[in-house]
C-alpha cells in the first residue's frame, strides 16, 4: 500500500485538512473537488477559499478534478470526507465496479440518513467493499488545528493491521501522531454519538449552564456511548481511549466544534432552520440524533442525553424545559 496512490473525496474543512496532511508525506494526492472554480482558486492561490483557508498547499502535489470518476479511477486508496448528509448523493455518481479492489477509509463521522447505517455498513452492503479493505480515520482532531499545525492525534481503525499501519504512517508528521485500532464499528458509532452530545452541550451553553453542569453531562455521556457501542458491537474495548473519550471531550468543549456551536445557537433561541442557515458547515449531530433514535427504538439502550437532544431538535420541546428534565436524570 505504501506505493499506492491516495485520493480524498470531499473539499470541506476535514477533507481540506486531510489533503494538507497527506500532501506533506506523499508526492501526489488525488482530490475530488466538486466545484471547478474552487479548483482554479486553489491552483492560483494555494488554499481552499471556502474552508480552512489558512492551510497552504504545494499545488504541484495535488491532482485535483471535479470529475469524481477520474479521481477514483486513478487512486488505489480512497479517503471519503464528505458530510454524511451528502454521502449517498456523492456515491451515487459512481458504479460499485469502480470501487473494486480499492481500499476505502472513512473520515465522515456521521450516519447515512437515507439508510440509518454507519459508513462502513453502507459500503459493505451497497458498494461491495470488503471489511478488510475498509478503515476509519477518527479521533480528537479539529480541522482548524490541523491547518494551524498544532499537535494533534488521530486513530486509524482497520481490521487489516498492515493497512492501518500504512495509513497511519502516511498521516504521521511533526504535528500529527497516529494510533491504531481494529474497532471499525465502535469508533464509527462513537464518532457519531459525540456529535450528538456536543449539540446537547452547546444547547446547555446557550441556555447559560456552566462548566460544572457540562462536566457531569460529558461524564454521563461517555457511559451512554459505552452502553450503545456495546449493544451494537460487543467486543472488548477501552472507552477511555482517545478515539472515544478524547473525541467526545474535544467536540463537547472546543469552540471549533460546529456541533457545539449549532447547539449553542439553538440554546440561545434560534430555530433549527435558522441555526443551519447561519452556519457554513454541516452539524453532523443534527442528522445523527434522528438516526440513532431510530436505531435505538430496536435496541432499547438507556440514552437519556441522546433522547433529550432528539426531543429538542425534532419534537420542538423547549430547550429550557428539556434541559431541566435532563439535569434531574444526570444526578
Amino acid at each position: 500500500m505504501s506505493a499506492q496512490r491516495i485520493a480524498v473525496i470531499g473539499a470541506g474543512s476535514w477533507g481540506t485538512a486531510l489533503v494538507k496532511l497527506l500532501s506533506s508525506n506523499t508526492e501526489h494526492v488525488g482530490w475530488w473537488v466538486r466545484r471547478p472554480e474552487t479548483i482554479e482558486h486553489i491552483r492560483k492561490y494555494g488554499h481552499n477559499p471556502d474552508y480552512i483557508s489558512a492551510a497552504q498547499f504545494d499545488v504541484a502535489r495535488l491532482d485535483m478534478d471535479s470529475d469524481i470518476h477520474t479521481v477514483v479511477k486513478a487512486a488505489d486508496v480512497l479517503v471519503i470526507a464528505v458530510p454524511s448528509a451528502f454521502l449517498k448523493t456523492t456515491m451515487d455518481q459512481l458504479d460499485p465496479a469502480e470501487l473494486k479492489g480499492k481500499v476505502v477509509f472513512s473520515a465522515v463521522k456521521g450516519i447515512v440518513p437515507e439508510t440509518n447505517q454507519i459508513v462502513g455498513d453502507y459500503l459493505f452492503k451497497h458498494w461491495n467493499v470488503a471489511e478488510h479493505d475498509f478503515g476509519v480515520i477518527c479521533g480528537p482532531c479539529h480541522a482548524e488545528e490541523v491547518a494551524m499545525e498544532r499537535l494533534s492525534y488521530l486513530t486509524i481503525a482497520c481490521q487489516d493491521t498492515e493497512k492501518a499501519k500504512t495509513m497511519g504512517a502516511t498521516l504521521n508528521g511533526r504535528f500529527m501522531k497516529t494510533t491504531l485500532s481494529d474497532d471499525i464499528y465502535g469508533t464509527e458509532y462513537a464518532a457519531i454519538l459525540k456529535n450528538v452530545i456536543a449539540v446537547c452541550a452547546g444547547i446547555s451553553v446557550g441556555l447559560g449552564y456552566g462548566d460544572n453542569f457540562r462536566a457531569v453531562l460529558v461524564s454521563r455521556a461517555i457511559q451512554e456511548i459505552e452502553r450503545f457501542v456495546a449493544a451494537v458491537h460487543p467486543i472488548a474495548r477501552d472507552i477511555n481511549e482517545p478515539a472515544y473519550l478524547g473525541d467526545l471531550l474535544v467536540t463537547a468543549y472546543s469552540t471549533f466544534s460546529r456541533n457545539r456551536e449549532f447547539g449553542n445557537m439553538v440554546g440561545k433561541g434560534y430555530s433549527v432552520r435558522a441555526a443551519q442557515l447561519e452556519m457554513n458547515m454541516v452539524a453532523e449531530g443534527y442528522f445523527a440524533v434522528k438516526c440513532v433514535h431510530a436505531i435505538n427504538e430496536r435496541l432499547k439502550v438507556d440514552m437519556p442525553i441522546t433522547e433529550s437532544t432528539y426531543r429538542m431538535l425534532y419534537e420542538r420541546m423547549a430547550p429550557l424545559m428539556e434541559m431541566r428534565l435532563l439535569s434531574e436524570r444526570l444526578a
